[in-house]
């Protein structure tokens, strides 16, 4: 493939190294990986005249998936815990040579955070993909599994090369033609996608019907309490095994946006969920049980149901009810992947059960691949957000939350993510996945450091603009933590009322004097499913973090923010800026058209401008909106039409 940006964070060094090096010890994929990649820096094979050993091997001393990076003068060791801890200090140590580091004076360990680091496709058998913006399916074609396997196996490279260890190829959403990935007649293709992906550490997961017992196995219920049931399920996990003996598990959606689940035939969310971890714990399989579950038929009426609460509502009193081979899966807010909104409450609250934080890659409300936006800035913010007085999410990481799972943003495009700079996104969340320590500024430099090279001139404003970028974004979407005013269904572009009567449950209750849901303990008390130290910190005014003020409180137009704005004419000023921001990054953009390849020069040339349009539309309908919704006027005098 010789498209720029095929092989992402993976481009030859653009860096002068000053050896070449000689490959000794443990022979194995690992060692056969790290050949590839040093061949692709240097443009020969390694071999025995190099002048500086590299040597790699296996330290059963160390965690399994662990590695440590040791040099000096004569030479440099690689150790790993496993083969696999190999493999990752094999791709450590490229990376680093890439960034020009000195190795010589290496003395490092590193071993991962979080046990399991998942990415979700969210692939139709037919080949689309739910939420993709970067051309096609990788994994399916026609109606069942298709694949180009060259590329596939770059993929896996791509995913490894950052530590992600597992992957579900098809979406939560399952169709009858993908929920047949679990008999025999989608095990044996499916089996194959699994051989590619075994050498580089990644094992499949399979997002599974909760019907499957039924449209499957001809039986006439799924209701977990049935010993039919019970068995279909231990059957059907048996069958899967004997095929892909390394399976991490099974995905569900269920009692969710129209799909059926344990609730539906009057059971708990832990009975569904464990009637089928039950089946398979003998084979070492998990199941990730999806927590988004609300009210998607709500009377827009209704101001007494808060979609927010619903997952807490649901899960919180079944805590420590689950098996251990059960990871439920928590979006980071509770609402639905919005540019901004708060953790969850369940994060932290359930402490005898083990969760999966659950991000989103792909950039449905952020932009669509389209629009720039560094999701990196917000997962870091994620992180540090306080669970109590003496706790942030990221101390979470590791102990109940056990899985950090994000929804995948690639396809058959061939820069993998459509928009040639969303690939940060990529990268980042599986280095963030693997230590969520880790900055959003360290990971984008390094991005940007070894997709475009090192040379201070192009990585210092590309770094620039990806950092900012989350925060442009926000400037002309849906201010102050509001969210939802997209257009419905393909939720690209502005439409302020689109979600407001519909029975979603997303609204802002706009009025001519007032917008924003009181969610304090004098309003819906969602406040209230907190720690008592996060819900002092929302419930006033005064301590709540201002980009999240309407998200919590109903406040007038002429409500006075910290810096002697009004709310109405913040709305006003950033919708201008973020437009400004985004001229800004054109030009930018524009004065490294000779630094960096034509072809991804042009590309996201392409993108910016059509940035530039949505913002405009967004800045001119959302100021619109509320000028006319209030009849109070730009102080500054600007065109707000009307």
């Amino acid at each position: 493939m010789g498209s720029f940006g095929y092989r992402a964070w993976l481009q030859p060094a653009k860096t002068q190294l000053g050896f070449l090096p000689k490959l000794t010890g443990h022979r194995c994929f690992a060692f056969e990986e790290f050949a590839y990649g040093l061949e692709s820096l240097f443009g020969k094979k390694p071999g025995d005249d190099g002048d500086y050993a590299i040597s790699l091997e296996i330290d059963k001393g160390l965690p399994w998936e662990a590695y440590t990076l040791r040099g000096d003068l004569a030479g440099l060791r690689i150790a790993g815990g496993s083969e696999k801890g190999l493999l990752y200090g094999a791709y450590g140590l490229l990376a680093r040579l890439c960034l020009g580091e000195p190795v010589e004076t290496l003395n490092i360990l590193e071993k991962p955070t979080v046990a399991h680091r998942v990415l979700n496709h969210w692939d139709n058998a037919d080949g689309t993909i739910e939420r993709g913006y970067a051309g096609k399916s990788i994994f399916f074609q026609g109606g069942r599994i298709g694949y180009d396997l060259p590329r596939l196996k770059d993929y896996a490279r791509l995913l490894a090369s950052i530590g992600i260890n597992e992957i579900s190829v098809n979406n939560v959403n399952v169709y009858p033609d993908s929920a047949k990935l679990i008999t025999e007649e989608g095990l044996p293709d499916l089996a194959k996608v699994a051989e590619v992906f075994r050498p580089f550490g990644i094992r499949l997961i399979i997002s599974v019907h909760f019907d499957s017992p039924v449209i499957l196995g001809g039986l006439p219920t799924a209701d977990p309490a049935d010993p039919a049931v019970a068995k279909y399920w231990a059957d059907a996990a048996k069958r899967v095994y004997q095929y892909i003996p390394d399976l991490a598990g099974f995905l569900m959606k269920a009692d969710s946006e129209f799909r059926s689940g344990p609730a539906a035939l009057g059971r708990t969310q832990d009975e569904g969920a464990n009637i089928i971890a039950r089946a398979l714990a003998p084979f070492g399989g998990r199941i990730y049980w999806r927590c988004f579950i609300y009210n998607c038929k709500q009377d827009w009426r209704d101001t007494t149901t808060d979609r927010p609460k619903a997952a807490y509502n649901e899960f919180f009193p079944l805590d420590g009810k689950f098996d251990d081979n059960v990871i439920l899966q928590v979006k980071h807010g509770p609402s639905d992947f919005q540019v901004r909104e708060p953790n969850s409450p369940l994060l932290g609250a359930m402490t005898q059960t083990h969760q999966g934080l659950e991000f989103q890659i792909t950039q449905e409300y952020t932009g669509q691949q389209k629009d720039l936006y560094a999701t990196a800035v917000q997962w870091e913010e994620i992180f540090d957000t306080p669970v109590t007085d003496a706790c942030m999410t990221r101390d979470l990481a590791g102990r109940e939350v056990t899985a950090i799972v994000a929804v995948a943003n690639t396809g058959t495009d061939a820069n993998w993510t459509g928009h040639l700079l969303a690939q940060a996104n990529l990268y980042a969340f599986g280095r963030m996945a693997w230590n969520p320590a880790q900055t959003a500024e360290q990971l984008t430099r390094d991005w940007v450091a070894l997709t475009f090279g090192t040379d201070p001139a192009v990585k210092e404003p590309i770094s620039a603009m990806l950092l900012e970028s989350r925060w442009v974004y926000e400037k002309y979407n849906a201010p102050l933590g509001l969210g939802w005013m997209v257009n419905i269904n393909h939720h690209y572009g502005p439409s302020p009322e689109g979600y407001e009567y519909m029975k979603w449950g997303t609204y802002h209750r706009a009025t001519h004097t007032a917008i924003g849901v009181d969610r304090t303990t004098h309003g819906t008390e969602f406040t209230a499913q907190y720690h008592q130290y996060v819900r002092d910190l929302y419930e006033s005014k005064k301590t709540c973090p201002e980009k999240l003020l309407l998200f919590f409180h109903r406040l007038p137009y002429t409500y006075k923010l910290k810096n002697g704005q009004t709310l109405l004419q913040y709305i006003y000023d950033t919708h201008f800026e973020g437009v400004e921001d985004v001229q800004r990054f054109i030009t930018i953009w524009d004065s490294l058209q000779d630094k960096i390849p034509p072809e991804a020069h042009t590309s996201v040339q392409e993108r910016l401008q059509l940035q530039l349009a949505n913002a405009q539309e967004w800045r001119d309908v959302i100021n619109n909106y509320f000028y006319r919704l209030t009849g109070i006027p730009d102080e500054k005098g600007r065109k707000v039409y009307g």
